[in-house]
C-alpha cells in the first residue's frame, strides 16, 4: 500500500482522525469541521453553522470557514508529505491566504479542493531540487443548494528537511 493510500485510510478511520483533530486542531474539532471525501486529486471538508461556529450575524464565522477551506488543501498537502521512506521528510507551512465571500453560510458548507496533482508535483519538485517550493491551492465552499458561498486561495510552502540548516 502506498503512502497516499495509507494516509487516506488513516483519514477515513472513524476514530483515529477525530482523535487527531481533538489533540492537534481542537478548534476544528469543536466547530464540527469534518472530512467528507479524500482522494489523490480532491478533498472535500464540511463545516456546519452551529453555536460554536456562529457569528453575530446568524451565519458561520469567517474563521471557521477558513479552517475548513485550509483543511481541504492541507489534507492533500499532508498526504504528499506523509511518512515517505525513500525521500527526506518535507516541511509544510501556510504562507498566504486570500478569501472572497459571496453568500452567508447558514447551514453546512462544503469546501472542495481539486488541486491534489499540483500539490503533489510541488512537493516532488521541492524534494528533487532541494529548494523550497510553493503552490497556491484553490478551495471553493458550497452550501446545500450548491451555491458558491466562499472561495479561498491557500498558498503552501514545502521544503525538504534534508536541506534545512540546523542551529549550531
Amino acid at each position: 500500500m502506498s503512502n497516499p493510500d495509507k494516509f487516506i485510510q488513516l483519514i477515513q478511520h472513524p476514530v483515529k482522525f477525530r482523535l487527531f483533530l481533538l489533540m492537534k486542531l481542537p478548534s476544528a474539532f469543536f466547530c464540527g469541521v469534518r472530512v467528507q471525501q479524500i482522494s489523490n486529486e480532491r478533498a472535500a471538508v464540511t463545516v456546519p453553522y452551529k453555536w460554536l461556529s456562529q457569528n453575530p450575524f446568524r451565519s458561520t464565522y469567517f474563521a471557521c470557514l477558513a479552517m475548513a477551506a485550509e483543511m481541504s488543501t492541507g489534507l492533500l498537502a499532508m498526504m504528499n508529505t506523509y511518512k515517505s521512506k525513500s525521500e527526506p521528510a518535507v516541511s509544510m507551512l501556510v504562507v498566504g491566504l486570500e478569501a472572497t465571500y459571496y453568500k452567508k453560510a447558514t447551514g453546512i458548507t462544503t469546501f472542495i479542493c481539486e488541486d491534489g496533482m499540483a500539490i503533489a508535483n510541488t512537493v516532488s519538485e521541492a524534494v528533487s531540487s532541494g529548494e523550497g517550493r510553493s503552490v497556491k491551492a484553490k478551495s471553493v465552499g458550497y452550501n446545500d443548494k450548491e451555491e458558491m458561498v466562499a472561495e479561498f486561495f491557500i498558498t503552501w510552502s514545502f521544503k525538504s528537511k534534508a536541506n534545512q540548516s540546523t542551529p549550531a
